[in-house]
């Protein structure tokens, strides 16, 4: 197993940022979709850190489709994931989220009836 780390510092216009840690030099580290590997990120050393390293990718517009889209940024060496990046888009995700918000609706006005009901059996305010 690859004594490697990622932490992603942020996600921007569509290209993935990440401090890359590692026990020294750099490990190689792909994209991947699909079980499919889709790139490989740019990793620059940090001057005067060693076994630190910036990681950067663009995430390719051909992954971006309805639904949810997990790439995996995953050492070649040994298959670790390292991070994963989750994308969620399309119409029919928006039908799932108002089908949770309306669970989450009736779940809330069955709690206050609950509730209120034990307030008034229990005579408490």
């Amino acid at each position: 197993m690859s004594e490697s780390s990622l932490v992603k510092t942020r996600l921007k216009a569509g290209r993935y940022e990440g401090l890359l840690n590692a026990s020294s030099a750099a490990p190689v580290v792909e994209a991947v979709h699909h079980d499919r590997v889709i790139g490989l990120p740019e990793i620059t050393p940090m001057e005067g850190h060693p076994g630190h390293f910036l990681l950067g990718f663009d995430i390719p517009s051909e992954v971006l489709c309805d639904g949810v889209q997990t790439i995996q940024l995953r050492s070649s060496e040994d298959g670790e994931v390292l991070d994963r990046i989750t994308i969620l888009a399309g119409e029919p995700l928006e039908d799932d989220i108002r089908a949770e918000v309306e669970f989450l609706r009736e779940e809330l006005d069955l709690l206050k009836r609950s509730f209120r009901r034990h307030c008034v059996e229990t005579g408490a305010d």
